[in-house]
């Protein structure tokens, strides 16, 4: 019943969620800034390095205590073969602490990459963070959920859940950028996106 009904908090809460200017990312043909941090297996993850394999599927999430990211990257896990037979590596970025993201590889069984922005580099880079207004965050912390707990250093700040596909020369070759974090793309769409790497 609890989870219910921080669900349903997490939902109103959302409504208001840019007070801000708000982010508007990366567009396709734009390029993506190189980037490097440690996943949870403490190996140093390097954009550069990555796309001399292939394409890159950089996924923004918000962390372990969101339903819809944790149903995205589980679907993204049972699906992942349909990203890794086209040659592309699978990246997810998020603001809350190593101990949190634990928490999310135990929802998800997520074994991809998945990188703790610490101070915000690479969601900054993307455009994609945002700072969530104090009456949200008060909300939040009626239902038992504390940001800047959740997150460290990187406090009140969350990431709009974008996508996007990184191809050769760091070029933007898909994006899904969508402020209301209930829309998240299909791993089938994603797919079809990707460029075959020549063998």
């Amino acid at each position: 019943m609890r989870v219910i009904f921080i669900t349903v908090i997490i939902c109103f809460a959302s409504l208001s969620v840019f007070g801000q200017s708000a982010p508007e990312g990366l567009f396709i043909g734009s390029k993506a800034s190189d980037f490097k941090g440690k996943d949870q297996n403490d190996n140093e993850i390097r954009l550069k390095d990555l796309l001399k394999k292939g394409d890159v599927v950089l996924v923004f999430y918000r962390g372990y205590w969101c339903p819809f990211c944790n149903k995205e990257l589980s679907r993204l896990q049972d699906s992942l073969k349909l990203i890794t037979d086209k040659g592309a590596t699978l990246i997810a970025i998020t603001p809350e602490k190593p101990a949190s993201v634990e928490k999310t590889i135990e929802k998800t069984k997520a074994s991809f990459s998945i990188i703790y922005d610490e101070d915000m580099k690479i969601m900054k880079a993307y455009d994609v963070a945002f700072e969530v207004p104090q009456n949200t965050v008060t909300r939040y912390r009626n239902v038992g959920l504390d940001l800047a707990d959740i997150n460290g250093k990187n406090g009140n700040n969350l990431p709009v859940p974008a996508v996007y596909i990184i191809g050769s020369e760091q070029t933007v070759t898909y994006r899904f950028f969508d402020p209301d974090y209930k829309k998240r793309p299909s791993v089938k769409e994603i797919a079809t996106n990707l460029s075959v790497k020549e063998k």
